[in-house]
């Protein structure tokens, strides 16, 4: 029994490694792609605690080299759905019910794995399936993830030991229990430390979870349940299962003792899934929490005063960095016509300069894209702006998908602010620019708030204060991150904490308390130590 109160380990952010020619890590990084490379895996389902392999095997390739099989993962069906349900239950009591430094030391266990024994293998995987590049990878799935695990830590510890003010006899506290039932965690492709978070974040809590992560992330996926499991997470807390997502909702949904769901993904299925839950409420045994991070429409807008070559760098980073496979990927630009040669200009050098290819290849700034289905949406808004008058492309609008998923980093100019590739997010390489008369800025303001149905990110460069102060009251409600100077995308956990508002989702902030409170329900507990014994007060005495 615990007759001390733990203070947490000193928490930091996991240093980026730059794996340089000729350093330790870059070397451990190319055996571990080749170690991947040389086998093949058959990635199982994690049902409480045992490992589940089933006869419908779906081979896994990776995206910019389709030749590349990396192994099969066993498809499951709406009776594992079930099993993993049975088994989060099961497992409840005793996790809520352990101590919280015991939850904790898991989980700070796991980061220690991670960014230990674990690196090159996840970077690998990460790589492999999900055509990252080295440092793509490296700020992804070990650096956030590792501080998602110690900072979630830490913002446990600080929601525990903050308590409501007590009087004169009288002793107040707070509990923040678990939520009552299962957490279901549905997640993305495109960031390996999100799969991580959104199962870990509520489990950290108390909560036990059924976790199906996309197809194309699963490769990845199984390490992340590697680590857990040797940072000794019990059987049936977390349960990663690979079925079809509806297929699963329709169990989870209706389900009575569904809590909540923790979603990263596309608008249009939240919009279903909170409408699905909306119309179930009769079924479940509290109301569930519904936390989700959608879509994006992120902008960037520079004022004509602004740093011209900052603003060039943003752009090509913000814009093709993982392909522009972030909901925080700047999507479109407003640049002012008076500096827009210069930016052009520079603009175009450094696109020309891009390398595309496998992330092998360390000299590879652009890789494939995720998949087919990816690649034929993208590709179909390039196709379609190649034909339109009112837009131009002036750098890429090429692509390819015989030997993998490439399309090359696409730049399109639009002499109308509301063309499509400036209101519909296309998640892939594709920046579309607004050119606009530098006495118009105010009325810029105004479209970059009202073009999109998102609030995600969005980026200002301006050198004059008053601007910078003019254009962040303007934007109040256009980007849940906002950044001044800097290209919208590469939240740090602990430093901002990262979500959107409108169409962008509940902007429950990953990487802050605010997120970790969403897994509670707290009891208020109130003791008095001199109960009254006379029901009488003191004005109803006699005169």
């Amino acid at each position: 029994m615990a007759n001390a109160n733990y203070t947490p380990p000193f928490v930091y952010n996991e240093p980026v490694l730059q794996h340089e020619p000729g350093s330790p890590e870059r070397e451990e990084l190319i055996n571990a792609l080749e170690a991947a490379k040389s086998k093949t895996v058959d990635v199982p389902m994690y049902i409480g605690g045992k490992k589940v392999y089933t006869e419908d095997k779906v081979k896994m390739r990776s995206p910019y080299n389709l030749s590349l099989e990396l192994g099969t993962f066993n498809k499951g069906t709406g009776e594992h759905v079930k099993q993993a349900i049975k088994a989060a239950l099961a497992a409840k009591k005793e996790w809520e019910e352990m101590p919280w430094q015991d939850r904790a030391a898991i989980f700070l266990r796991a980061a220690d794995l991670l960014v230990g024994p674990y690196r090159a293998k996840m970077n690998a995987a990460t790589m492999l399936a999900q055509s990252k590049n080295i440092y793509q990878a490296e700020i992804d799935c070990i650096c956030e993830l590792a501080d998602f695990w110690r900072f979630n830590v830490q913002f446990m510890y600080e929601m525990y030991h903050n308590q409501p003010e007590s009087s004169s006899k009288i002793w107040n506290r707070t509990e923040h229990r678990p939520l009552e039932g299962f957490v279901f965690a549905l997640t993305p492709f495109n960031f390996t430390a999100i799969a991580g978070n959104l199962p870990t974040a509520p489990a950290l809590m108390g909560n036990t979870v059924v976790w199906k992560a996309a197809e194309s992330q699963i490769y990845s996926a199984n390490v992340i349940m590697e680590i857990l499991e040797e940072a000794g997470l019990p059987a049936g807390v977390v349960n990663l299962i690979h079925v079809d997502g509806p297929q699963a909702g329709d169990i989870v949904f209706s389900h009575r003792d569904f809590a909540g769901i923790h979603f990263t993904g596309s608008t249009g299925v939240f919009k279903t899934i909170w409408k699905t839950i909306g119309e179930q409420l009769d079924k479940y045994r509290s109301f569930p929490r519904i936390v989700g991070e959608t879509g994006g429409k992120d902008f960037v807008l520079a004022h004509p005063n602004c740093n011209v070559q900052a603003l060039v760098t943003a752009l090509t980073r913000g814009a093709f960095e993982f392909q522009g496979q972030k909901c925080s990927a700047a999507s479109r630009a407003y640049i002012p016509k008076s500096i827009w040669k210069d930016v052009k200009k520079m603009f175009l050098k450094d696109l020309k300069s891009l390398k595309m290819g496998p992330p092998e290849d360390f000299s590879n700034f652009i890789n494939a894209v995720i998949d087919e289905r990816a690649f034929d949406k993208i590709t179909n808004f390039i196709e379609q702006a190649k034909k339109d008058k009112e837009v131009e492309i002036i750098s890429g609008g090429g692509f390819d998908k015989t030997k993998g998923y490439y399309i090359e980093p696409t730049v399109i100019v639009s002499s109308d602010p509301k063309y499509r590739t400036m209101c519909e997010e296309i998640f892939g390489p594709v920046l579309t620019i607004f050119v606009y008369e530098d006495d118009s800025f105010d009325e810029v303001l105004k479209l970059v708030d009202n073009t999109s149905p998102y609030a995600l990110t969005g980026a200002v460069f301006a050198n004059e204060r008053s601007v910078i102060q003019k254009a962040t009251r303007a934007l109040t409600h256009s980007a849940g991150n906002f950044y001044i100077n800097d290209k919208p995308t590469g939240a740090v956990v602990g430093q901002q904490p990262f979500g959107g508002a409108r169409g962008s989702g509940t902007n429950d902030k990953a990487g802050s308390i605010l997120n970790l409170y969403r897994w509670v329900s707290q009891r208020t507990i109130k003791e008095n130590f001199e109960p009254a014994e006379d029901y009488r007060y003191p004005f109803m005495s006699e005169e």
